[in-house]
């Protein structure tokens, strides 16, 4: 009984002051004269950062965008998520926008809870840690340099199409497709196919990406916490494949292309000084979640739209097939 009414009092406290703060940042908003876009910032401190969860709980996050496009704009309208007063940019002309303005009228940012995930030794924030590790990949990430790679992208389509695709009368092609980029993550990554390395690091990998955009409370049980102990795991598995790869690199061992190889042989800063093993295991899980993470939704997304719009199937495919055809009359001209 006394347990109830203790929580009774924190909960009936914590909506005082809500209610509080809602009621003065609403004033203070309305006084002064901001030329901001319609929306809602929600709650204090928490903004409408449970609402955008529920919908993503219910993986039906772009819910939460297009219920505000019709009530406040469809174009531009602010929300508050996490504790950060953020704008949303929608439609085609707020892509061109962001995308066509990097590092001149916007900036990439990345939550605190990256630099928890993914530590690093230097006090440098997350984006000049983003931009110096770019510079090192500058070959790797070059058109010229990706093209070396199609030929893996191919051999593990092919693999997939065999094991989780043929002679299946059913498919759950979210699922098919998450071992597919994960598969190619760890090829083109770090430069393994060895199935019990995979499956060891699976389960983090996933942990990884839910904790990067989570509330961040540090607490054991969270996505935060579960995210942080994830890292863990593979930065201490990178950290041993450094190791042989440094000694295989020692020894004139012949390297295949992929990114741990290419930072080990890059890592080198302005004052001639090589990352240590830490900084570049935590820069190769960083790499990793996210070229593995951000494939999946977009894959997800093309086959489920081909599936609904059977018209445009025909189109790609027809264009597919127009690429091959000229493919082959270049080969057998050369």
């Amino acid at each position: 009984m006394e347990l109830l009414l203790t929580f009774s009092l924190v909960l009936f406290a914590f909506l005082a002051i809500s209610f509080t703060l809602n009621y003065i940042f609403t004033r203070k908003v309305k006084n002064e004269k901001t030329n901001l876009p319609p929306g809602n910032s929600g709650w204090p401190v928490i903004g409408e950062t449970l609402e955008y969860f529920s919908k993503l709980k219910d993986c039906i996050p772009e819910q939460f965008a297009t219920e505000r496009m019709k009530k406040y704009s469809t174009k531009v309208f602010r929300t508050n998520i996490i504790g950060h007063p953020t704008i949303i940019l929608a439609g085609v002309e707020g892509n061109k926008f962001l995308f066509s303005n990097e590092n001149k009228l916007v900036q990439a940012w990345w939550p605190a809870t990256m630099d928890k995930i993914f530590p690093k030794s230097s006090k440098k924030t997350a984006r000049e840690e983003f931009i110096k590790v770019k510079k090192m990949l500058h070959s790797f990430l070059k058109a010229d340099g990706l093209q070396k790679y199609v030929e893996i992208m191919d051999l593990v389509m092919r693999e997939s199409l065999e094991r989780d695709w043929k002679g299946k009368n059913e498919v759950l092609a979210g699922e098919v497709v998450k071992k597919y980029t994960f598969a190619l993550a760890c090829r083109v990554v770090l430069g393994i196919d060895d199935s019990e390395k995979l499956d060891k690091l699976a389960k983090p990998v996933q942990d990884i990406a839910k904790g990067v955009i989570c509330v961040p409370i540090n607490f054991p049980g969270t996505a935060l916490n579960q995210a942080i102990n994830s890292s863990k795991v593979m930065r201490l598995e990178i950290k041993e494949m450094i190791k042989k790869r440094k000694i295989e690199i020692a020894e004139k061992v012949e390297q295949k292309k992929n990114v741990l190889s290419t930072l080990l042989l890059a890592s080198c800063d302005e004052n001639s000084q090589f990352m240590n093993d830490g900084d570049i295991s935590s820069h190769i899980v960083g790499l990793f979640s996210a070229g593995f993470d951000t494939l999946n939704s977009p894959l997800s997304f093309i086959m489920m739209y081909l599936v609904d719009y059977p018209d445009i199937y025909e189109k790609v495919l027809s264009g597919i097939y127009m690429i091959l055809f000229m493919f082959f009359i270049k080969f057998n001209l050369t």
